[in-house]
Formats: structure tokens, sequence, C-alpha cells
């Protein structure tokens, strides 16, 4: 599959510290349990990782990583 994101929303990135590992096919340490309007993703985290972007909401998380959030709006990735 050929992945492309926007330039802009790759210099939103800014706190990743895996060096955008997910654009080079990495499995990502989460996955998307359920998605608002392509801009709230409630997320299902299966790795002991921390992540700049993974933001706790109630008994919940939310993930804020602009990059994960277009490869899943684009690709369900």
């Amino acid at each position: 599959m050929n992945i492309k994101v926007d330039d802009n929303i790759l210099q939103k990135t800014t706190k990743c510290r895996k060096d955008f590992s997910y654009l080079s096919g990495e499995t990502p340490i989460y996955s998307v349990e359920l998605c608002i309007e392509n801009k709230i993703h409630f997320i299902k985290w299966v790795s002991n990782e921390s992540c700049s972007y993974k933001v706790p909401f109630g008994y919940s998380y939310v993930c804020i990583y602009p990059i994960r959030k277009e490869l899943y709006n684009s690709y369900e990735i």
C-alpha cells in the first residue's frame, strides 16, 4: 500500500518519539476502537510503551497524534 500523508500534517507532528514509524509500516502500539466524525479517535492500548499523544478521557484514551489520525481516516489502519 502506498501511504501518503500531507506535509501540513507532518509539520503538526512535533512530539513523535518513534520517528514517524507508522509511515514505514510499523504496527501501531494501539488500535482505534471508535472514531467520531474523523476527529475524535478513542483507542485501545496494546503496548506498554508511552506516547505523548495519548490523552486520558474518563475510563478510556483518545489519540491526538496527527499522523495516526490521518492514517485511520484515510486508510482505516
